[in-house]
C-alpha cells in the first residue's frame, strides 16, 4: 500500500514554459530587462528629436508633425503595453500551472524561485502556502497519533470503492481490526505506553498490506482495512497473515519494556451492486465482535443466516443466559477463594485476605454509585491486593527494624508479582489494574509506575484507602495499632498527597461515626446489596478490638513504634 502519511516526492515547476531552449533563457531575460531600463532614455531621446525637428519645420507644417509624433508615441505606448502584458502573462503562466496542479494531484508542488524580484517573492509565498495547505489537509484526513487515514477519509475511500465495484461488477472486502485487551495495557502501563502500542501496530499493519489496499484508524483501538477487488475468502487469508504478524511482534513501551498484543479481525464483502457502505461496515463490525466473543486473536468471516438450515442459529434464551451467568459467577468466586486460601494461613502483614478491606472498599464503591461490575472488580482486588507478598521472603515482611534499600526494593515488587499471578487466571484479569496500582500515591510518589491523580485506576484508589485504614487499626511487627479516630485523622492528613481526597471524604462520611464492620458476613452482605442496587449505605456499628466499649478510648498500652507510623508504610 502507498503509505498515506508519507511525504510524496515533490513536483517542481520551472520558471519558463516547457519547450523553451535552455541556452536562450538568460539572453531573452537580459534583453527584456535591458529594454525596460532603456525606456526612460527612449522617452527623453524622442522629446529631444521632436524639439529639434519642430524648430526646423515651417510653422504651417508643425501641426502635421505634432500629429505624427503623437501618433508615434501612442503606437509606442501601445506596443510597450502589449509587450509587458505578454511578458507577465507568459511568466505568470507557471504560477497558474502550479495552482492547477495542486488541485489535481496529491503530491506537494514547489515553484523554483527565479525571475524578477516580485516574481521570486510570489514564488516564495506560493511555496509557503502550498506547505501549509498540505499540513491542513493531512490533519483533516489523517489520524494524528498513528499517521494513517482517519475515519472520515476511510469512509470517503470506501464510498468511492463501493461505487467502482458496482460500476464494474468487481469484488470488494472490508476488515475491521480491534486490539485485544487494550484497556488493561492502558491501565497497567499508562496511556503513553498504550499510545506507543497503537502507533506500532498501525505502522506494522500498514507496512504489511498491499499497495492497492487502504488501512486507517476507525476509532479508539479499532482499525479498518479496505481491500479492493478481493473476495471475502481471499481477504481472510490476508487478514490471517496480519494477525500472525502482530502476534509475533513485541512492542516497545516506556522504561525499556516490551509487551505483546493480539488482534481480532472481522471481514465482510461481496461483489457488484449488492455492496453498500452501511452494510459492509455493520457486517464487518459484527464479524469482529464475533471473533472477540469466540476467544479473541482470530479472524471471523461474516456469513448470512441460513433460514432454511435444519438447525437455525438463535440468540441465547434468557433462562440459559441467567444459568450461564450464574455458573460464570460461581467459577469466578471459586477462583477467588482458591487464591485467597493460599494466603489464608499467612498473618495480615504477609498478605492474608482481609474481610474488612473488602467490606470497606465495597462500601466506598457503593456510596460513590459505581456500576455493579466495577464494585465486583474492586471487591475481588481488595481480597487479593497483596497476593504478590506470597513470593516475598518472610524475614523481610517480619523485620521489625528499618528496611534496607534492597529490602524495600523487594517489598515494592509485590504488586507486579500479583499481576503475574492474576494474568494466569483469565477470569480474574479485570482485577489486575487495581492489584498493580494500589500502592500508587495521588501525588505521583508511589510505585510501581509513579502514576498520579486520575491516572490511577479508581478501584486502586479505593483499595489504597481501605488497606491503609486496616493496616493502621491493627498491630504490625513494625507498629502498634491506632484508634479509629487516629486512623481517620491520618487519612485526612494524607488526602491529596497519598490518597484521593474524594475517596477519603466518602470513607470518612460513611465510616466516621462508627467503627467499620468486619468479617466475611459483612462482605457478603455488601456484595449482595451491590448486585441488587443500593441508594445509600447504612453502616452497622462495630466494636473495634482496641476500643473501650463505652468511651471509645484506647485500652491497650502504647508500645514504642519500631518504624515510622506513616500511612504509606502502614499499608505496605
Amino acid at each position: 500500500m502507498k503509505r498515506e502519511g508519507a511525504v510524496a516526492q515533490q513536483g517542481t515547476i520551472d520558471p519558463w514554459p516547457n519547450g523553451t531552449p535552455v541556452a536562450m533563457l538568460p539572453t531573452m531575460l537580459f534583453l527584456v530587462r535591458l529594454l525596460g531600463f532603456l525606456a526612460p532614455f527612449a522617452v527623453a531621446g524622442l522629446a529631444v528629436i521632436g524639439v529639434a525637428v519642430t524648430s526646423q519645420t515651417q510653422p504651417a507644417d508643425r501641426g502635421t508633425l505634432a500629429l505624427i509624433v503623437g501618433a508615434a508615441v501612442v503606437a509606442g505606448m501601445t506596443t510597450t503595453a502589449l509587450l509587458a502584458w505578454s511578458y507577465f502573462g507568459w511568466r505568470l503562466n507557471r504560477i497558474a500551472q502550479a495552482l492547477e496542479r495542486t488541485l489535481e494531484t496529491d503530491e506537494p508542488t514547489h515553484i523554483r524561485e527565479g525571475g524578477i524580484p516580485g516574481e521570486r517573492r510570489l514564488a516564495r509565498a506560493f511555496n509557503a502556502a502550498s506547505g501549509a495547505f498540505l499540513q491542513v489537509e493531512a490533519r483533516a484526513t489523517h489520524d494524528r497519533l498513528t499517521g494513517v487515514p482517519n475515519r472520515e477519509s476511510l469512509l470517503a475511500i470506501l464510498g468511492a470503492e463501493v461505487e467502482r465495484a458496482a460500476r464494474h461488477y468487481k469484488p470488494l472486502s472490508v476488515a475491521f481490526i480491534d486490539i485485544d485487551r487494550f484497556k488493561p495495557i492502558n491501565d497497567t502501563y499508562g496511556h503513553n505506553s498504550g499510545d506507543a502500542v497503537l502507533r506500532q501496530i498501525a505502522h506494522l499493519v500498514a507496512d504489511g498490506v498491499r499497495a492497492s489496499d487502504t488501512f486507517g484508524r476507525y476509532g479508539g483501538e479499532e482499525f479498518m482495512l479496505i481491500l479492493p477487488e478481493t473476495m471475502p475468502e481471499d481477504a481472510v487469508q490476508l487478514a490471517e497473515e496480519l494477525r500472525v504478524l502482530v502476534q509475533r511482534e513485541p512492542f516497545r513501551i516506556a522504561g525499556e519494556q516490551s509487551v505483546r498484543a493480539t488482534i481480532s479481525i472481522g471481514i465482510a464483502g461481496g461483489r457488484g451492486a449488492e455492496l453498500q457502505i452501511d452494510m459492509l461496515v455493520d457486517r464487518a463490525d459484527a464479524a469482529m465482535y464475533a471473533a472477540k466473543s469466540l476467544g479473541r486473536n482470530r479472524t471471523y468471516l461474516y456469513r448470512k443466516l441460513d433460514e432454511e438450515a435444519l438447525v437455525r442459529r438463535a440468540p441465547i434464551s434468557p433462562e440459559r443466559r441467567a444459568q450461564a451467568t450464574a455458573i460464570g459467577q460461581w467459577a469466578s468466586d471459586t477462583a477467588t477463594q482458591a487464591l485467597a486460601s493460599v494466603l489464608a494461613p499467612q498473618p495480615p502483614h504477609r498478605g492474608r485476605p482481609s474481610d474488612m478491606i473488602a467490606s470497606l472498599a465495597t462500601g466506598i464503591g457503593l456510596e460513590m454509585g459505581l456500576p455493579t461490575e466495577e464494585i465486583e472488580r474492586i471487591r475481588i482486588a481488595s481480597l487479593l491486593h497483596d497476593l504478590g507478598k506470597i513470593a516475598i521472603p518472610e524475614e523481610i515482611l517480619d523485620k521489625p527494624t528499618t528496611l534496607s534499600d534492597a529490602e524495600w526494593q523487594a517489598i515494592g515488587e509485590h504488586p507486579r508479582i500479583g499481576q503475574v499471578i492474576l494474568e494466569q487466571a483469565s477470569n480474574l484479569r479485570e482485577a489486575i489494574p487495581v492489584v498493580l496500582h494500589h500502592h500508587e500515591r495521588f501525588n505521583g510518589g508511589g510505585y510501581p509506575h509513579g502514576l498520579k491523580g486520575s491516572e490511577i485506576p479508581l478501584g486502586a484508589r479505593i483499595v489504597s484507602v481501605a488497606d491503609a485504614y486496616h493496616a493502621m487499626v491493627h498491630d504490625r511487627p513494625y507498629s502498634d495499632a491506632l484508634t479509629h479516630e487516629e486512623a481517620l485523622a491520618e487519612l485526612r492528613s494524607n488526602a491529596g498527597t497519598q490518597f484521593d481526597p474524594a475517596v477519603v471524604e466518602v470513607f470518612c462520611n460513611v465510616y466516621g461515626a462508627a467503627v467499620p464492620p468486619d468479617g466475611l458476613e459483612e462482605v457478603y452482605r455488601l456484595h449482595e446489596r451491590a448486585r441488587g442496587g443500593l441508594a445509600h449505605l447504612d453502616v452497622p456499628r462495630h466494636e473495634h478490638p482496641h476500643l473501650d466499649d463505652t468511651t471509645g478510648a484506647a485500652t491497650n498500652a502504647k508500645r514504642p513504634r519500631r518504624r515510622p507510623s506513616r500511612a504509606r508504610e502502614a499499608s505496605g
